[in-house]
Formats: structure tokens, C-alpha cells, sequence
């Protein structure tokens, strides 16, 4: 009996037993679905964090108070002293090795209006300085951004974001208008170039204004987070340092302590975000291995129960001279069609299902086909591993024996 011959009589098997042969599968496809529809939903999101941080200069480095996660650590974070605006013109004016430093404040902003339009009250008011679009990667598409001189001035200007632009100007020019942010007065002077959505949220909801005026206006008592680039970035490092030890002793952090704040670069962001998918990824790993451990049990069991159901059959085979290893390899070929189906359909409904979740919440997403391949054959492997005692069982029946069978 040859392969071609034994996929048909397993083929024909499972014809009869559709039912069974479903529910049998069912562990199979919870676990390969789970895998990779995370796997799916996780690649679009490495992608996505990937070209957002990709255009970030290659010299640029960020200094706050809290770190990238601070999940279990929000006592420690929160105990520590606010980053001044005094301490940032301290490093802006000491750095050497830094060719600019954008210091940035942010709040919500209750009320951003003009005349009887307003905006809803989630807006983010971002203070910085003339430096910020570039140490950001951000752009003006109408007007112009925050000089120097706005900075110097506390000059009462603006710049919006595209979200805000539309619910207050929707059929006219901003540029120029006079709107009210929390009450106060400010000339619109520029509109930025639309962002688009991360995680599902907009990042063309705010305005941005000079960071002395936001001082003036909204107070200083909040912290500073600040984005410095080093004149050379093969000389990062060195800037790094010069940096931090600028700000530990503005700071006065003793010696040998650690330090009070957090620095982050484009390399750390990245491997704190691959710390957080791989734990994601891990949490779907271990669902995974219970529901495929569930079904390689169910298969065994049904292969257990079909070798008794076909015991006559096995004598009859066995009378007519088919061999021991035939008998074992028409019901591996059975266990690993039935894990193999199952396999494809967890493929097919994970892909299905991660990229109607990114479709969700506007997310790009990606097809995993690595891991889907890698999710058949490890689903294939289950039904081989769990299908073969129920095989070796079936090749050792007495052939006189399972004749008598009834």
C-alpha cells in the first residue's frame, strides 16, 4: 500500500466522521489560531513602532523623569525631582558635544476655541521650543513654527495639529485667526502636516505653543522632558555622558548614585518595546501549547477509538498480506491529516482575526508567514506524536484476533 493509497482510505475516514473529526481538531486550532493571530497583529506593530522611530535622527537621545515603562515602578518614578526648565538651559548651554536641546511640557487642554466652535476637551497642549520639530520629526504644512524669538518674547502663538484645525476651521484658512486656549489669546501661526493614528489614537490632536509662554501662562511646577542631538552621531555616546553628568550635578546627585532620571535613545525604545510584544507573545506561547496539548490528546483518543471501530477491517488488511508498517502508516497518515487541517484553519483564522483587530483600531498589520508555516508544521508534528501509539497498536493486532472481532 503506498502513500497515495493510504491519504485516500484517510481521506475516506474522516469523510465518514466529519463531526468527529472536527471536534477532534478543535485544540489544534484554538492553539494555532492564538499563536498566530498574535503573531499577526504583533508583526504590524513592530513595523509600525519601527518606522515611527526610524525617523528619529541617528544622534538623538531623550532625557525625562520616568522611564519608557514604568508599570511596578510608579513610586519610584514619581518620588523623583521634576526636571527643570533652569536645569535644560544648563545642559543646553554647557553640552559641547550637542548641537541642539528641545525641552517640551505638555498638559490637556480643557477648551481650545474660536468664536462658537470649540474642540472636545482632550486636546494636547505641547510648550517647546524652536527646536522641537526637528529633534521630533514633525512638519509645518501651512504657515510657519515657533522662532526664537517667540521663545524670548513669550510670544502668545500657536501652531496646530490637523484634528484641531478641522473641528475649529473646517471651511476657512487658520492661519492668522486668533483662538482661545484655556481662556487665553493666541495667534495661530501654522498648521502641521497630518500623523495619522498610533495604538488607535490621533497624533494631530494638540497645539503647541512656545515653552516660556506656557510657564507664563499654565505654570512651571511640572517636569521637563528634553531631546538633545549630538553634533556627531558617531560621538552619541560621548554626548550621552557629557549630558547626564551636566545634569547630575545640576541636580546634585551624589556620587555613586544612580541616576535621578531616565536617558533613552531610538535602540532602547526599540528593545523595551520588543521586552513588551515578547511577553504578549509568550502569554499566547503558553494558551497555545495547553490547547495544542488538548487536541494531540483528543487525536490520540479518537485514533484509539477508530482502531478498535476498525479492527476487522486491520485483520482483513493483514489476511491479504498488508504489512505491519503499512497498517502503522495509513493511521499516522490519518492523525497527521487531522492535526494538518486543524493547523490550516488556526492559520487561516488567526491571520484572519489579527488583522480585523488592526483594522480595529487602524493598525497596519502583516502576514507572519514564517510562523504560519512554522504553525502547520508544528500542528502536523502533534498529530505524528500523539498518532503513533494509536498506529503501533493497530499494526500489532493479531490478524486471527481482530477477524473474530465483532
Amino acid at each position: 500500500m503506498d502513500f497515495r493509497e493510504s491519504l485516500f482510505m484517510a481521506l475516506d475516514s474522516i469523510r465518514a466522521n466529519k463531526f468527529r473529526a472536527f471536534l477532534t481538531t478543535l485544540g489544534i486550532v484554538i492553539g494555532v489560531w492564538a499563536v498566530i493571530g498574535v503573531q499577526t497583529f504583533i508583526s504590524g506593530l513592530n513595523h509600525s513602532v519601527e518606522e515611527q522611530l526610524s525617523v528619529l535622527g541617528a544622534g538623538t537621545f531623550y532625557i525625562q523623569k520616568f522611564g519608557a515603562l514604568s508599570h511596578g515602578q510608579e513610586e519610584k518614578y514619581r518620588n523623583r525631582k521634576d526636571i527643570t526648565y533652569k536645569q535644560v538651559l544648563a545642559v543646553e548651554e554647557k553640552a559641547s558635544l550637542v548641537s541642539i536641546v528641545s525641552p517640551m511640557v505638555y498638559s490637556f487642554a480643557n477648551t481650545v476655541k474660536y468664536f462658537d466652535k470649540k474642540t472636545n476637551p482632550d486636546v494636547f497642549l505641547y510648550g517647546a521650543n524652536e527646536f522641537w520639530m526637528v529633534a521630533n520629526a514633525f512638519y509645518v504644512e501651512n504657515g510657519r513654527f515657533i522662532t526664537a524669538e517667540d521663545v524670548q518674547r513669550r510670544a502668545a502663538v500657536c501652531v496646530l495639529g490637523q484634528d484641531v484645525v478641522e473641528k475649529l476651521f473646517p471651511f476657512e484658512d487658520a492661519i492668522g485667526k486668533e483662538i482661545r486656549l484655556e481662556g487665553k489669546r493666541f495667534l495661530v501661526a501654522g498648521v502641521f502636516e497630518e500623523k495619522g493614528q498610533i495604538f488607535g489614537q490621533s497624533q494631530d490632536n494638540y497645539a503647541l505653543i512656545p515653552i516660556t509662554t506656557f510657564v507664563k501662562y499654565f505654570g512651571g511646577k511640572r517636569s521637563v522632558e528634553f531631546a538633545a542631538n549630538a553634533k556627531d552621531p558617531a560621538l552619541m555616546g560621548e554626548a550621552i555622558d557629557q549630558v547626564t553628568g551636566i545634569l547630575r550635578a545640576e541636580r546634585k546627585v551624589p556620587p555613586g548614585k544612580p541616576n535621578d532620571f531616565e536617558v533613552l535613545t531610538k535602540d532602547s525604545l526599540l528593545e523595551t518595546w520588543d521586552n513588551l510584544t515578547g511577553f504578549i507573545f509568550l502569554g499566547a506561547l503558553i494558551i497555545a501549547g495547553m490547547a495544542l496539548l488538548v487536541g494531540g490528546i483528543g487525536i490520540m483518543n479518537i485514533m484509539l477509538v477508530s482502531v478498535t471501530e476498525r479492527t476487522r477491517e486491520i485483520g482483513i488488511r493483514k489476511a491479504v498480506g498488508a504489512s505491519r508498517g503499512e497498517i502503522m502508516w495509513q493511521f499516522i497518515t490519518e492523525a497527521i491529516i487531522l492535526s494538518g487541517v486543524g493547523g490550516i484553519i488556526g492559520v487561516a483564522a488567526g491571520v484572519l482575526s489579527g488583522n480585523v483587530l488592526g483594522m480595529a483600531i487602524s493598525w497596519p498589520t502583516t502576514i507572519p508567514v514564517a510562523a504560519s508555516a512554522v504553525g502547520f508544521l508544528f500542528s502536523s508534528a502533534v498529530g505524528l506524536f500523539f498518532g503513533i501509539y494509536p498506529a503501533v497498536k493497530a499494526s500489532r493486532l493479531n490478524p486471527i484476533e481482530a477477524l473474530r472481532y465483532e
